[in-house]
């Protein structure tokens, strides 16, 4: 009868805590205990091969040396003779534009220097006839016939005149000059392949007009030389500094599927591009080309060699992400033979640290996350340079202790650690609970 009451008592309590603004319940539950669904794990195989470490990149193809010829003159294309993939050679003529302008600016420069010849002759009468004008007014002024001003008014004539002869002779010299770069001009309006190489692009046709005033139009593009060429790549900042000069890389292009090409680093260039907050540098890559296969403009998808090691054990990197949290840590330990029914690979779980520490079983040693039951973070681990993997055996989990190497990415090199090629490691289990499930919060 006292039960009776005290049972009515406690639910008139919950009803009035409820009606008050309702209260939270902690429930222990140990949803790995037997009769539960059965555990399933999601595995990765080790292996053995190859794995290299490298940095990826895109960049484009283009010759080493690339010259653009343009035209200094203004004038009308007449004749073309180089068009696209040409192999011109240096001084061939490739082009030429009409002369007929810069013929008649010759003639007018001839005639301006003639002209200044014929004044230069004049000037130097004139000084020469001051001079004797100055020397008979001063012989006058000796015999007291003449005042002295008369003598200074033929001495400043005199050497007005000397004075207007050197203005003479810098005409006669800057008309020269005038009929120097007329001539020169007219060799403009031939245009002449600057190197040995190949016609890229031709941008005017026959009847089309070059003007030059203002700058030098681009009439064709000619690359040096294809059979030696260079990718210009965008290597991210995070990764340009494991870069070196005299560094292999490799390379594929979209128009040869399947093709690996080889390159060699010649410059990581210490100029940055900024694009929207993302800075880039450029490393350059020199590149055989022999056969022509490569063109310029095509885009290489580049893989820089940082290192690599041949016939190694391979653990794919999903197994070294893989983390038990704290709960499922217990749960292996209660349901595969870890926690208190013993069991092979057993061992002490302590918070503080301490336990056996060979690595050889899920109670191998670990230190639980100390923070309070609704955390449901990952057990950490204190192994040094190593890392724990969980490796299936006879269906069980068992923690191994590995020292890992060079990566790849995607697989990591074994140092050090009890693995074998075709051995079954968990990245994920099914049926184990994957958060905080020993302390639940139920909502009234």
């Amino acid at each position: 009868m006292l039960n009776v009451k005290l049972n009515v008592w406690i639910s008139r309590g919950l009803v009035a805590a409820i009606a008050a603004g309702g209260i939270v319940a902690l429930i222990v539950t140990k949803p790995w205990a037997s009769g539960e669904a059965p555990v399933t794990f999601s595995t990765v195989t080790v292996s053995k091969g190859s794995i290299a470490a490298q940095v990826t990149a895109n960049g484009t193809l283009s010759a080493r040396t690339t010259v653009q010829v343009g035209a200094q003159v203004t004038g009308r294309v007449v004749e073309l003779h180089a068009d696209f993939n040409d192999h011109v050679t240096k001084g061939e003529i490739i082009a030429k534009l009409d002369e007929s302008v810069l013929r008649a600016q010759i003639q007018q420069a001839q005639a301006n220097l003639d002209q200044a010849v014929a004044n230069l002759a004049k000037a130097r009468v004139a000084e020469m006839d001051g001079k004797r004008q100055y020397d008979r007014q001063v012989k006058l002024r000796e015999q007291q016939l003449v005042a002295d001003l008369t003598v200074e008014t033929a001495e400043v004539t005199w050497k007005s005149a000397i004075a207007n002869t050197a203005s003479m002779v810098a005409q006669v010299e800057q008309a020269k000059a005038s009929l120097d770069q007329a001539k020169t001009n007219l060799s403009y309006a031939t245009i002449s392949s600057p190197v040995d190489g190949t016609v890229l692009t031709r941008s005017y046709d026959i009847g089309q007009t070059v003007q030059a005033s203002l700058s030098a139009p681009t009439l064709f593009t000619i690359a040096e030389d294809l059979g030696h060429m260079q990718i210009d790549t965008s290597v991210a900042e995070a990764d340009v500094g494991r870069l070196q000069d005299k560094m292999k890389a490799t390379f594929s292009v979209d128009a040869y599927p399947g093709r690996v090409f080889d390159g060699i680093v010649r410059q990581v260039r210490n100029s940055p591009t900024t694009v929207s907050g993302v800075v880039t540098y450029d490393a350059v890559i020199d590149v055989d080309n022999e056969k022509h296969e490569l063109r310029p403009g095509m885009t290489a998808n580049i893989t820089f060699v940082l290192d690599q090691v041949a016939d190694t054990i391979k653990i794919p990197n999903a197994a070294l992400r893989f983390k038990p949290t704290r709960d499922q840590m217990m749960a292996i330990r209660e349901r595969f033979g870890g926690g208190k029914g013993g069991g092979s690979g057993s061992g002490r779980h302590h918070r503080d640290g301490s336990g056996s520490s060979d690595g050889s079983g899920a109670g191998s040693a670990f230190k639980v996350d100390g923070s309070s039951g609704a955390s449901g973070g990952g057990v950490k681990m204190n192994f040094g340079d190593k890392k724990p993997v969980w490796k299936l055996v006879d269906g069980k989990p068992k923690m191994v202790l590995i020292k890992p190497g060079l990566t790849d990415g995607t697989s990591t090199q074994l140092v050090e650690g009890e693995l074998e090629p075709g051995d079954q490691l968990i990245t994920e289990i099914i049926g184990l609970p994957t958060a905080p499930a020993n302390q639940r919060k139920v909502g009234f």
